[in-house]
């Protein structure tokens, strides 16, 4: 069905298109058997997909990734549409409407997008208050869905102050999330990369974990990285999740790379790309990460999965779990499904 509609939906803005389809998407899912209706077609329920990882338990290893719901608005929509765990963000302590339009571009013939959106977000108190609210009403068929909090700074905080719009970040979303991403790794915030580097990265996540308590209960935290990072920095990387004994890593964001590309009209567009030219790399990353550590901490696989063999390369090259986005935008909701059936029968 999807695949029907979206020659149609090509035709348009890519950011224009994204609100119209949520938009109606929520609309869809209010009308009396809508949501039963996108269960039945998109869910798959399986004892066997439960996953146990650093210490929550996944109703699926197929999640959303950051950058679809910035601002928490469909957790239960996704939920019907089957994904296992839903992360929302990035998200800024301070709403910000992010850089000029249009900035978001597809690339069709690469199976692609290249996006400068720059954290336009509502702010983290508006995202706080929707989890919440979710949590609240959810149905009994979304019980057990766990949510990740993105977490980022304003563009206009000066790298050297960055570590307290985490800290904002972090305690406001503390009892409303199941886990934390730390995104330092956006190329479409000035500067924001720079606090990849291991001193700013790690008195980052040492403060963060420094506050990681409340009553008893702490969250996992992880770090979301950059695809461009060489073997010298991905075993700095390594270093620090030990040092920091965070939870693990995502890898990976979007790459500033742009070789091979056919799209020549379009490659030269500022941003971060992804979709199917990041598919290798972000294996490559997750391979390189889980031999290098001895498989010592759990990784989130994400990039250019736009089928189920993409997937299951990912989780043998040592991820636990993975995301989508880009492939969930060319390939529609079946993939969730498509994926998870190939899991259970790899």
């Amino acid at each position: 069905m999807y695949q029907l509609i979206k020659p149609l939906l090509f035709q348009f803005d890519p950011e224009k298109v994204h609100y119209f389809v949520t938009r109606n998407l929520k609309r869809f899912n209010r009308f009396p058997g809508g949501a039963a209706l996108s269960r039945m077609l998109w869910d798959l329920k399986d004892k066997r997909l439960e996953k146990e990882v650093f210490g929550l338990k996944f109703n699926n290893p197929v999640g959303l990734a950051a950058g679809f719901d910035k601002n928490a608005e469909l957790i239960g929509e996704m939920a019907d549409l089957g994904f296992g765990f839903v992360e929302v963000g990035t998200v800024t302590p301070l709403p910000q409407p992010g850089n000029l339009k249009p900035r978001m571009f597809r690339l069709p013939a690469d199976q692609a997008i290249i996006n400068r959106m720059g954290f336009n977000n509502l702010g983290v108190d508006v995202a706080a208050g929707r989890i919440a609210a979710y949590r609240r009403n959810a149905k009994k068929s979304q019980k057990g869905l766990i949510i990740g909090g993105n977490i980022g700074k304003n563009k206009v905080t000066p790298n050297e102050d960055a570590v307290n719009d985490y800290i904002q970040c972090f305690d406001r979303l503390f009892d409303v999330v199941d886990y934390f991403v730390v995104n330092v790794s956006s190329p479409n915030t000035p500067g924001l990369r720079a606090l990849q580097e291991k001193e700013p990265l790690k008195k980052i996540l040492n403060t963060l974990q420094q506050r990681n308590s409340k009553n008893g209960v702490s969250r996992p935290i992880l770090l979301k990285i950059a695809p461009d990072l060489t073997h010298e920095q991905l075993d700095d990387i390594v270093e620090i999740v030990k040092e920091t004994a965070i939870a693990g890593v995502i890898a990976t964001n979007t790459t500033i790379v742009r070789e091979g590309l056919k799209s020549d009209k379009l490659s030269n567009q500022t941003g971060g790309l992804s979709g199917k030219p990041l598919t290798q790399r972000s294996t490559d990353v997750i391979r390189y990460l889980y031999k290098e550590s001895n498989g010592a901490f759990p990784i989130i696989g994400v990039g250019g999965i736009h089928s189920p063999d993409d997937a299951i390369e990912k989780l043998k090259a040592g991820a636990s779990l993975v995301q989508l986005y880009t492939g969930f935008i060319y390939q529609g909701p079946g993939l969730i499904k498509r994926i998870n059936k190939k899991i259970l029968s790899a």
